[in-house]
């Protein structure tokens, strides 16, 4: 069976402002030119096709029109679409009925009564165990271990099982994840690789942005990765995998294709901070003819210049280049001392930092069983955002 991997499209997201439609279409177009060129039997998109619950009417239509394209590319190939952590898992089911004419199979939340709903087969090729997101309280225990054992007993042909998985595991690099940790990344608690179950071939996970194997679990657990940068944290390259698996048992081959985007995501300096003169000099040179979203990487002994941001924008006037943000560091030894926040420092720090400060100021102790307490309601909150 030959499968299409991809995850975290964040369809709808804004940069700093800046609408990214174009550079959506491309991604999609992308993917289907691939799905054209390499015809699937599967593809999984596991999790996050949205960037927000409530996505606009115009963002809604622009995956409903890159899916028919991708099915019309490849009208034998068996589509699954899970919800994740930005989606609403209600809003995908409520067209589950009409996709299924395009064999386009939406899974947006944990069926506890009808587990054999998470079970897709694809005929005379595979089977698919497809779990969306849901909160870690609202998956019944051994919930994943169930549906890999209902497809053991189907899958008398020894065909590749494909499970799809929308989550933190233990031992992932979260490289380019402001908020990650190796307890949490993005509001989701790690999870053991062990909890997933045994029986499948290839996991194909969703969340994490950055694609790659989890270590210790040979080729078979691996994140897609997301096709198109989300932030300008992540610095690396960006793409969709294909997977081949013959029989069921055998280890997956994956080959990771590269997305390309219109206007990629550029620090300057490319690496660390430089001074603000420093910076200005790199902005300066950056060739006119780059249509790229640029962010600035300063550190700052007390604050920026006044007018910096207009001196910024005054050297980028004559250029095709998108300039979004400064992103001011100071020396972590000041960071430290410091109790005030500025408005900046606000938006980009974590929830949990801001509960530990407050608790330090206070001289309230915050232990690891306040973490765990605090981690709890905020995913309960996002849970409830996301109904």
């Amino acid at each position: 069976m030959k499968i299409l991997h991809t995850s975290d499209w964040h369809l709808g997201h804004v940069l700093y402002g800046y609408d990214r439609s174009e550079e959506q279409m491309s991604m999609l177009s992308q993917i289907e030119r691939i799905i054209k060129d390499t015809q699937p039997d599967l593809m999984v998109l596991s999790g996050d096709v949205y960037h927000t619950s409530q996505p606009s009417a115009a963002v809604q239509t622009m995956f409903a029109n890159a899916i028919v394209a991708m099915h019309q590319a490849c009208p034998k190939m068996t589509i699954v679409v899970t919800a994740g952590n930005h989606d609403s898992g209600s809003r995908h089911e409520i067209y589950q009925a009409p996709w299924l004419a395009h064999n386009v199979h939406v899974i947006g939340n944990i069926d506890k009564e009808h587990p054999e709903n998470h079970i897709i087969e694809v005929p005379g090729k595979g089977w698919v165990v497809a779990v969306p997101y849901a909160y870690e309280r609202i998956i019944p225990e051994g919930f994943f271990q169930q549906l890999l054992d209902l497809v053991s007993e189907r899958n008398t042909q020894g065909l590749p099982v494909v499970m799809m998985a929308h989550t933190t595991v233990s031992g992932c690099s979260y490289k380019g994840h402001d908020d990650g940790s190796e307890k949490t990344v993005g509001g989701i608690d790690s999870m053991p690789h062990e909890a997933l179950g045994t029986g499948y071939d290839y996991l194909a996970l969703g969340h994490i942005h950055h694609a790659q194997f989890i270590h210790d679990t040979g080729h078979r657990m691996r994140y897609s990765g997301t096709p198109l940068a989300v932030s300008f944290d992540e610095t690396y390259e960006h793409t969709i995998s294909i997977v081949d698996i013959d029989h069921h048992g055998d280890e997956p081959q994956v080959e990771p294709l590269a997305i390309n985007n219109p206007h990629p995501l550029v620090n300057l300096p490319t690496q660390g901070t430089a001074t603000w003169d420093e910076v200005k000099e790199l902005l300066e040179k950056f060739p006119n003819d780059n249509p790229a979203y640029v962010r600035l990487n300063v550190m700052v002994e007390d604050t920026l210049p006044h007018g910096a941001l207009d001196e910024a924008r005054a050297l980028a006037a004559d250029k095709q280049c998108r300039l979004c943000h400064i992103n001011t560091k100071r020396p972590e030894r000041e960071r430290e001392q410091s109790q005030a926040l500025t408005v900046q420092e606000l938006q980009e720090i974590k929830p949990i930092d801001i509960a530990k400060r407050y608790a330090a100021y206070t001289g309230t102790p915050f232990d690891s069983t306040m973490e765990e307490m605090f981690n709890e309601v905020l995913q309960a909150l996002q849970q409830e955002e996301r109904i």
